[in-house]
């Protein structure tokens, strides 16, 4: 086994998208895995926790010889089928395991056996995921950040698109950021969630990129959490203070939390089944604010909730949403962002209105391209 190759740049396999057969178990790759990774195990959650319990009670030599009876004669054959089909598929592929050790090594004996050889990963998923949490704390330490904050309903989200710097947090994790900011489909591990952050730092410093531009964000989006040197980078960070009318701002969730998710619910479950999933959404999300919110004022805002909804499901109107939406603005996530902007006001670099705010980063982007 010590003859066949292993596969040692670990920046050029993320570089390159280099497709990867993962063997570990499925429950190991449910944890965490990386974007161009295919789970083909080499033993099921089952048979792994069998050759565990056996390496414990009797040893390695035990365990491996188990390993060996579970997975042979015709379960060999059909896992066999598996990696030659994908790997016939994605003549590149490079194997790991947890470790780089016996797994990977195993699998790639029995593949050059059958006349294919395939490196593995050297120090197989650990490695990988040492080197991208290594590429996470680099950025983060080394490079130039921004944050991009505002009143809720600003549209910063949509603002990112149009920023060369920026980086999407919150499209990473799956979800805009606050209590309402649950997606369907559900959200990423939050290992899934680090590794695909740490590929594109890694991409856009490959390419030159020093200088990012984020989304002010609570080290929570979602059930995501944000990597510690990040976050710790963020709050320390010059904010840029978009200005957008109350008004404005209501509009703004309205067509983004219930116009357009009403409409990704409908696609993903059609009208009849999508529509008590998005009521839910909506009734479950105000329900998570009742403690902070006080039960008064949480049983007004929900009676708003409940006959906007009626209107919509009617006649599809969705302009009643409007009076909660204003009202929770108004009694809830306005105090608490201006309570939170006065904390930290020192860090305040530029604030204006969503085209001032867009120039600004557009020339810092057009200097730090100069320099």
């Amino acid at each position: 086994m010590s003859d066949l190759p292993l596969a040692t740049d670990l920046a050029a396999i993320f570089l390159e998208d280099v497709p990867l057969i993962d063997l570990r178990a499925p429950i190991e790759f449910k944890e965490g895995a990386f974007p161009t990774a295919t789970s083909l195990p080499l033993m099921t959650d089952e048979e792994r926790a069998q050759v565990g319990t056996c390496y414990k009670q009797q040893g390695q030599a035990a365990a491996i010889e188990l390993g060996h009876q579970l997975v042979g004669g015709a379960v060999r054959a059909a896992r066999m089928e598996g990696w030659l089909a994908q790997i016939a598929a994605e003549p590149d592929a490079l194997l790991y395991c947890f470790r780089g050790g016996l797994r990977s090594q195993t699998v790639q004996q029995w593949l050059a056996e059958a006349g294919v050889t395939r490196p593995r990963v050297a120090g197989g998923y650990k490695e990988l995921r040492r080197f991208l949490i290594d590429t996470q704390d680099k950025a983060s330490a080394q490079c130039h950040w921004s944050v991009l904050t505002g009143m809720t309903g600003s549209g910063k989200t949509h603002m990112l698109a149009d920023i060369a710097q920026a980086v999407d947090l919150e499209g990473h994790a799956h979800h805009r950021g606050s209590s309402f900011g649950q997606l369907p489909g559900g959200q990423p591990s939050n290992i899934n969630f680090e590794n695909t952050l740490a590929i594109e730092l890694l991409k856009r410093r490959h390419r030159g990129e020093q200088a990012f531009v984020v989304e002010d964000e609570s080290r929570l989006i979602g059930r995501c959490c944000l990597p510690l040197s990040l976050y710790e980078t963020m709050g320390q960070a010059p904010l840029v203070v978009v200005e957008v009318p109350q008004h404005d701002r209501a509009e703004q969730i309205r067509a983004d939390y219930v116009h357009d998710l009403w409409l990704r619910y409908q696609a993903i479950f059609g009208s009849e089944a999508g529509w008590p999933l998005f009521a839910s959404y909506l009734t479950d999300a105000l329900a998570r604010l009742k403690r902070r919110l006080g039960d008064q004022a949480h049983r007004e805002l929900d009676a708003l909730m409940q006959t906007a909804l009626k209107e919509q499901a009617l006649n599809g109107s969705t302009e009643l949403h409007l009076a909660w939406i204003r009202l929770l603005l108004t009694r809830y996530y306005d105090p608490m962002y201006l309570y939170q902007l006065g904390n930290k006001r020192e860090r305040i670099v530029f604030q204006g209105d969503k085209q001032a705010c867009l120039d600004y980063f557009a020339e810092q982007h057009a200097a730090q391209q100069a320099g």
